[in-house]
C-alpha cells in the first residue's frame, strides 16, 4: 500500500470513529430517527406489496385458467375489466370455428352470505363441467367437482372446512375440495361450483319478489335470468392464435381479447387509478423520510458546530466534515432499512390481504431512501459550511 493509498484509509478510518462516536454521543437520538424512518420505509414496502398483491390476485384466475382467447359482449372487454354478458349458446357458436379446440364457459358473481354467525362475500365462480372440473387448481384437500350440481371447492381465505355444507341461494353445497391463493381483485375468497349452479346462485331471489315480478308481467324468464360473463376459447396445437381471433373477431356481438390484452385491459384499464394512488403514497412517504433525516442530521450539525471549527482549526478541509455528516445520515438509512426489512417480514404476514414483495420494487424503496439521506444531509452541509475556524474562540 502506497503512502497515497494509506493516508486515505487513515482518513477513512477516521471519519468512520467520528462518526460511530456522534452516534454513542447521541444514541437516543439515532435510534429515535432510525425508528422514525423504518416505519416509513415500513410503510412504503407494504403499499407497494398490496398493490403487487392486488395484481397478483386480479390476474390469478386469468392465468390459472390459460385461455388463448376470452370472448366477452361486445364494445366491453370484460368480464374483469368491466361487466359482461354473452350469449348461452356462445362456447357452442366458438366451438365451431376452425382451429378451435375447446370452448369453456365462464361465471363470476360478488355476493353476500350468511355463514353460520357470519356474513361473508364470496366471488362464486362457475365452472364449465364436465369440460372443467378444477383439476386446474392446486387443492390443498378433498378433490375436483365430480356432479353437476352442489358440490364446491373454496378458497381456504373463506374459512369454510371440507365436508362442510352451506346455504347459497336456495340450496345446500357441499365442500369437496380446498385451494389456495384463488381470490379476485377486491380480496374476496373464490368458491367455484358448476355453471348451472353458479347461475341458480345469482337469480335466486325471495318468493315475494317473484311473486311481484310475475305480476308486472315480466314473465318466466324473470324467475331464471342468464348472463354468462364470457367464453374461454384454447387453439388447436399447431394453430396461431391470432387467426383464431380474427375469424371470431367478425361477429359483431362479441369482443375478442387474447390472454395478454385481457391482462393489459386489467392492470392499466381498472388499476390504473390505484397504480397513481400507490405511487403518490410512496412518493409522500419518500418525501417525509428525506425531511425527518434532514431535520435531525441538521439539529446535529447546529449543536456540534464548535466541533466543526475545532477540525477546521486544525487544517480538516471540508470534503472530511461534509463526508462525515453523509456518512452519519447513511448510516440512519442503513439501520432504518434493516429494520424496516425485518417488520415487513414479521409484521405483513399477517395482512388480511396479499402482499406480494418483489425484488425490484425492494431495490427502488433503498435507492430512494439512500437519495433521501444524500439529500437530507445536504441541510446539515450547508450549514457546516458557513462556520469558520475563529468560531471555536466564540
Amino acid at each position: 500500500m502506497g503512502p497515497g493509498s494509506l493516508a486515505q484509509h487513515r482518513k477513512a478510518a477516521a471519519m468512520n470513529i467520528l462518526a460511530l462516536k456522534e452516534i454513542g454521543f447521541k444514541p437516543l437520538r439515532f435510534l429515535l430517527a432510525s425508528l422514525g424512518v423504518a416505519f416509513l420505509i415500513t410503510g412504503c414496502i407494504g403499499i407497494a406489496g398490496l398493490y403487487r398483491g392486488i395484481v397478483h390476485d386480479a390476474l390469478s384466475i386469468i392465468d390459472a385458467i390459460a385461455g388463448d382467447l376470452w370472448l366477452s359482449e361486445g364494445g366491453r372487454v370484460g368480464p374483469f375489466a368491466e361487466t359482461s354478458a354473452v350469449s348461452p349458446t356462445l362456447d357452442e357458436r366458438a366451438e365451431g370455428v376452425a382451429g378451435v379446440l375447446e370452448a369453456r364457459r365462464f361465471v363470476q358473481n360478488n355476493l353476500q352470505f350468511d355463514i353460520g354467525s357470519r356474513r361473508i362475500r364470496i366471488a362464486v365462480t362457475g365452472l364449465d363441467y364436465p369440460k372443467d372440473d378444477g383439476e386446474w387448481m392446486k387443492l390443498l384437500a378433498g378433490r375436483p367437482i365430480e356432479s353437476s350440481h352442489y358440490e364446491a371447492i373454496a378458497d381456504r381465505s373463506l374459512g369454510l372446512s371440507l365436508g362442510q355444507v352451506v346455504h347459497l341461494g336456495h340450496d345446500d353445497y357441499t365442500i369437496v375440495g380446498l385451494t389456495r391463493g384463488q381470490v379476485d381483485m377486491s380480496g374476496d375468497g373464490l368458491l367455484f361450483v358448476t355453471i348451472p349452479d353458479a347461475l341458480d346462485i345469482a337469480s335466486a331471489r325471495p318468493s315475494e319478489t317473484v311473486l311481484l315480478d310475475r305480476a308486472q308481467g315480466l314473465g318466466p324468464m324473470a324467475d331464471r335470468p342468464s348472463r354468462l360473463s364470457a367464453v374461454v376459447v384454447n387453439v388447436q396445437p399447431g394453430v396461431s392464435a391470432s387467426e383464431v381471433e380474427a375469424r371470431i373477431a367478425a361477429w359483431d356481438d362479441v369482443t375478442v381479447l387474447t390472454a395478454n390484452q385481457e391482462r393489459d385491459a386489467l392492470v392499466n384499464g381498472r388499476l390504473w387509478r390505484l397504480r397513481l394512488q400507490i405511487l403518490f403514497f410512496a412518493v409522500l412517504l419518500m418525501t417525509v423520510t428525506g425531511v425527518v433525516i434532514a431535520m435531525t442530521i441538521y439539529n446535529g450539525t447546529v449543536e456540534k458546530l464548535h466541533q466543526i471549527a475545532m477540525l477546521k482549526l486544525i487544517g480538516a478541509r471540508d470534503s472530511f466534515i461534509l463526508a462525515m455528516i453523509v456518512q452519519q445520515a447513511l448510516l440512519i438509512g442503513f439501520t432504518a432499512y434493516a429494520i424496516a426489512f425485518g417488520l415487513s417480514r414479521l409484521v405483513f404476514p399477517y395482512f388480511p390481504r396479499r402482499l406480494e414483495f418483489v425484488p425490484g420494487d425492494m431495490l427502488a424503496i433503498f435507492a430512494g431512501l439512500i437519495a433521501a439521506c444524500v439529500l437530507g444531509s445536504w441541510f446539515g452541509i450547508s450549514r457546516a459550511l458557513r462556520v469558520r475556524a475563529k468560531e471555536v474562540l466564540a
